[in-house]
């Protein structure tokens, strides 16, 4: 089993933790993801955007229960959270799962769909896609992260029961 590392940076005029990431120059706070290969999330994470993502995640993969995934292997992740600390917190208490970082390949410019990060980046978008999480509107990152968790459950939800009124468009005509 493999897991998939990222974040996302909000921005919204409300109280509670805040911050200023100076390499995305953006002030808010930071969702930091772990999510399976399909997407699901296992878990979340909502700092200030002044934590560093290398910092942040043995934070993240702490609240991940070892014991409930027992084939993780492997872990994916964009060169952020390339961090000596992050592999030595993994050595002493993950030893059995591994950080491979994702990049840009050299040369390429403009947008580039990079392999297993898309799916966190997908993840993000879908969250993204409900209202609470368009921005973030809570006060405490222990909200944003409960509406998070529940924006998940009701995608989970929607894929093992969907509504059987609403029409799908067929993109080929059937034979």
């Amino acid at each position: 089993m493999t897991g998939v590392v990222a974040k996302i940076e909000l921005a919204a005029p409300v109280g509670g933790e805040r911050g200023y990431d100076g390499g995305k120059k953006i002030t808010g706070r930071k969702r930091h993801l772990f999510v399976d290969t399909l997407g699901l999330v296992l878990c979340v994470m909502v700092t200030s955007a002044a934590v560093d993502d290398g910092v942040a995640a043995p934070q993240l993969l702490n609240r991940v229960d070892s014991q409930a995934l027992p084939r993780m292997e492997k872990i994916w992740a964009d060169g952020k959270y390339h961090n000596h600390n992050l592999y030595r917190w993994l050595s002493e208490n993950r030893p059995g799962w591994n950080l491979e970082m994702v990049s840009r390949p050299p040369g390429t410019t403009g947008f580039v769909k990079l392999p297993k990060r898309w799916v966190v980046e997908r993840t993000n978008a879908w969250v993204g896609r409900y209202r609470r999480n368009s921005k973030d509107y809570e006060r405490r990152t222990d909200s944003s992260e409960s509406m998070i968790r529940i924006s998940s459950i009701n995608l989970m939800l929607r894929r093992l029961a969907p509504n059987a009124k609403v029409q799908t468009f067929n993109y080929r005509p059937a034979a």
